[in-house]
């Protein structure tokens, strides 16, 4: 019998990260329309101080469980959400589809032997059965799936659902901790996390992105979207053709390939529109284009548009935008 919504808090370095508050909160949308509570279950260690924010977002449980400073092993990991899910009686599993998420997901959903819906930016209830929407055919269209069956795992893709504000006057929810089932010898244990970048805002959960393709015609060229960037408090993306170059890190990939992301606003510098880029950045609140090319498709998704030259259309925006600040 089902009994709640699980939703997995991602964390790092002992700190929450936004994508866990947004799953919480999706968790919410479903255990509303089921009448459950949410439980959340973030794994790792330290997190003891932090397990109480996660009221503030829905959670009425939190569970911990505790990894004893062992390194990430995603399929020992996914085996601890699926028991917890299982013990919990849990109607559906959500997981946000960042990078680790897109890892566990399908994992969690084979130690449940239970369906998966990826990319969901949607979710809802209707006659009792969890129903999601998810965009195919690279964003062109959106689906309605409708889980046959429970449990069902659903990663939920950054930035679709919003966390909001935390509610200050929401009752502390339980606490309760475990101890993360032992490694099996078939794991594969991730023996280092190196973090890059220097204090970047991360791609996935930043609220502007500024983005350069090929019109950049170079690396050194980006300093002019940098700039922009750091007035802005944005992250820097880029098109696969300038990973491809070798121009940016991996890291900084936006499209089908890459990373997906949904920011308030997103600023195309010099990026024609191919499908595959469209497809990481095209449920963006405003995006803003600017191309030589009056014919270039990403003017076909953009709310603004500024045609001309973008060495010198980005510095003078940089330069309004600084102006406006002070």
């Amino acid at each position: 019998m089902n009994a709640c919504v699980l939703a997995f808090a991602e964390s790092r370095q002992g700190q929450f990260r936004r994508v866990a508050f947004e799953a919480v909160r999706a968790a919410g949308i479903l255990a509303k329309g089921l009448n459950l509570p949410v439980v959340a279950v973030a794994v790792g260690d330290g997190l003891e101080a932090a397990a109480p924010v996660l009221g503030r977002y829905g959670a009425g449980l939190v569970i911990l469980a505790k990894t004893a400073g062992a390194p990430y092993a995603s399929a020992r990991w996914a085996r601890t959400l699926a028991e917890v899910a299982k013990a919990k009686g849990a109607a559906a599993v959500i997981i946000s589809a960042s990078i680790p998420g897109k890892e566990l997901a399908p994992l969690v959903a084979g130690e449940l032997d239970a369906g998966l819906i990826s990319d969901a930016t949607g979710l809802s209830v209707a006659g009792g059965s969890i129903q999601a929407m998810r965009p195919v055919y690279a964003g062109k269209a959106l689906a309605s799936v409708k889980a046959a069956s429970t449990p069902v795992v659903v990663a939920v893709r950054p930035k679709a659902f919003a966390a909001g504000e935390p509610d200050a006057s929401a009752p502390a929810p339980a606490v309760e901790s475990r101890d993360i089932a032992p490694a099996a010898p078939v794991d594969a244990v991730r023996t280092a996390f190196e973090e890059r970048g220097g204090g970047r805002v991360d791609l996935t959960e930043a609220d502007v992105i500024v983005s350069g393709g090929r019109g950049m015609k170079g690396p050194e060229n980006f300093k002019i979207l940098e700039d922009l960037a750091a007035i802005l408090g944005a992250a820097v993306g880029a098109s696969r053709s300038v990973i491809d170059a070798g121009w940016r890190p991996h890291a900084d990939q936006v499209g089908q390939t890459g990373k997906t992301v949904s920011p308030g606003l997103y600023i195309a510098c010099g990026i024609s529109g191919a499908i595959q880029h469209l497809a990481g950045m095209g449920s963006s609140k405003v995006i803003v284009a600017v191309n030589k090319d009056p014919e270039a498709p990403i003017f076909k998704v953009a709310d603004y548009g500024v045609v001309g030259d973008l060495f010198k259309v980005v510095p003078c925006l940089a330069m309004a935008i600084k102006k406006a600040k002070e």
